[in-house]
């Protein structure tokens, strides 16, 4: 992706962009035709299972006020206990935390490129895929990536924090 291609984009998947391309990451972000604000959406949109897609959820640290990023699959629930047990009690985040922190609308929220670092947590259910996909920082974007790209991309750690699999 060029300069004038980037200055095309909204700010949010602009952001993103700049992010991928300072890493050498081999995957620009793809402006889809409809919005995907759910993984479910997403999964349609792109043709993949549910699970291959990467969410973004993010939870208000009580402590601290600072946002908490949870990157799991799309197929999985966030067992906000485990992430407690990891980062300290936090809360639900509402969509004006989520815009002032991120720099993202919730369903756009990327995991690469916010206004404000989080602390970033990566669910260890994504690796049982070799290819997922994760929001671009607009509803209408998403990048391809594997899961060990979310590792270098973010320098999150690895951890079990969704609600075991029936």
């Amino acid at each position: 992706m060029c300069g004038s291609e980037l200055h095309s984009l909204p700010d949010g998947v602009q952001r993103v962009a700049r992010v991928l391309q300072d890493a050498g990451h081999p995957h620009a972000p793809r402006m889809l035709d409809d919005a995907c604000r759910t993984a479910q959406q997403a999964a349609d949109a792109l043709g993949i299972s549910v699970g291959q897609i990467a969410k973004s959820i993010i939870f208000r640290r009580k402590s601290d006020e600072v946002a908490v990023l949870v990157i799991t699959s799309g197929d999985r629930r966030v067992d906000e206990k485990k992430v407690d047990a990891i980062v300290g009690k936090t809360g639900r985040a509402d969509a004006d935390f989520v815009k002032a922190r991120t720099g993202f609308t919730i369903g756009g929220v990327s995991p690469v490129g916010h206004v404000t670092k989080p602390v970033v947590l990566i669910d260890r259910e994504l690796f049982r895929f070799e290819e997922i996909w994760a929001a671009a920082g607009h509803p209408h974007a998403v990048f391809q990536l594997r899961p060990h790209d979310l590792e270098t991309l973010t320098g999150a750690p690895v951890a079990d924090v969704v609600v075991a699999a029936a």
